[in-house]
């Protein structure tokens, strides 16, 4: 299979609405609605959980049972307090990034629809030059045009709304993909694409296969560790994304290096499976697939954790696309590498044996 033949323009076009689709924490269903619509050819039926995370099955009556996993979710913020002159001051939903804030437009999600907003911050000429003012929780605010409190209210705003930026996809230089919440939107349109491509090139796999888009990733894995109790599965293969450490103002002695467009990257931690893990790598080896390696101490910080260590152990890896920016409205990746991954993935499905433990102790 040519990396070149992989992503189709129809992938493109849904990749786009995709993305900019707003989804944050606890709000995933409408992004939820457009990804499964898009897997539904792919598929023989779905799973949806309480919370909201959904899930494609392929042979549902398997009793062998291997996931590929992404989540749907992504950063925001909520509104906390609205000041009597009405400004609106927040807490984060996920892991926003307060030093990004200031001047960024955003969308208030309100039962009345979007209402339009910005982080305001002051003006470089009234602040004082020799004690520069810095970011802080506590002091960035969304100025949404109106006077009082009672003008912010009257439009639909109160404690709890979510707030999302509006920054939609793009291309840069021709390969470079660029947009808010690639982390981890871009996970769930790549296992889409392995299952569109299974199907397209009439794959049958000997077990069952669930196509997983976990909600609440970034508030403690909370959607995987949902449906990993409801599915049961055997194996689980990962996909999140992991930091480019080739920017300036990172310390590769620390983050490892990492670079976009050198390939998909292979994790190194304990909840990493080592029989599994060895299977990709060897899989990327034999179809000639670039791939890199990265070490996590203690946990991986991503989905991985909650479906390695439930049901008794599942044998879990995890397959990182490298990002620029994570956390920003300017999040970048490089397309070759979301080829590579769909293509690792895929390939690695097709190495898996029905009821492979992948023990040590055989």
């Amino acid at each position: 299979m040519s990396t070149k033949s992989i992503l189709k323009e129809s992938s493109l076009t849904f990749l786009e609405n995709y993305l900019n689709n707003s989804s944050p924490t606890g709000y995933e269903a409408e992004g939820q609605k457009l990804w499964m619509n898009y897997l539904k050819p792919y598929v023989d039926t779905f799973i949806t959980d309480t919370y909201g995370t959904a899930v494609g099955v392929i042979n549902p009556d398997a009793p062998f049972k291997v996931v590929i996993e992404g989540h749907s979710d992504e950063i925001a913020w909520y509104v906390n307090y609205i000041s009597d002159d009405g400004f609106i001051y927040v807490i984060r939903n996920g892991g926003s990034d307060h030093m990004i804030a200031p001047s960024k437009r955003v969308h208030i999600h309100t039962k009345k629809g979007i209402i339009r907003g910005v982080f305001g911050w002051p003006a470089i000429h009234t602040r004082n030059k020799d004690k520069e003012i810095t970011t802080r929780i506590d002091n960035i605010f969304i100025d949404c045009g109106c006077e009082t409190k009672e003008e912010v209210e009257k439009l639909g705003i109160h404690v709890g709304c979510v707030v999302t930026y509006p920054d939609g996809f793009e291309v840069l230089n021709e390969n470079k993909f660029i947009c808010r919440a690639i982390d981890n939107r871009m996970g769930g349109f790549m296992i889409a694409e392995v299952a569109r491509l299974l199907k397209e090139n009439k794959k049958d796999l000997p077990f069952g296969l669930y196509v997983v888009n976990s909600v609440q990733e970034e508030v403690g894995l909370r959607g995987a560790e949902m449906i990993t109790q409801t599915i049961k599965p055997n194996v689980a293969i990962v996909t999140d994304v992991c930091h480019d450490t080739n920017t300036p103002m990172i310390d590769k002695k620390i983050e490892g290096d990492l670079k976009m467009g050198k390939g998909p990257v292979i994790a190194y931690a304990p909840a990493t499976q080592n029989n599994l893990r060895e299977l990709i790598v060897d899989t990327a080896e034999a179809n000639k697939i670039p791939f890199q390696r990265h070490a996590s101490s203690r946990v991986t910080g991503t989905d991985t954790d909650a479906f390695a260590y439930s049901n008794g152990g599942v044998a879990s890896a995890l397959i990182s696309l490298p990002l620029r920016y994570m956390h920003t409205t300017v999040e970048m990746v490089h397309r070759d590498d979301v080829e590579n991954v769909i293509k690792l993935i895929y390939e690695t499905l097709l190495k898996i044996e029905n009821n492979e433990t992948f023990s040590y102790f055989k």
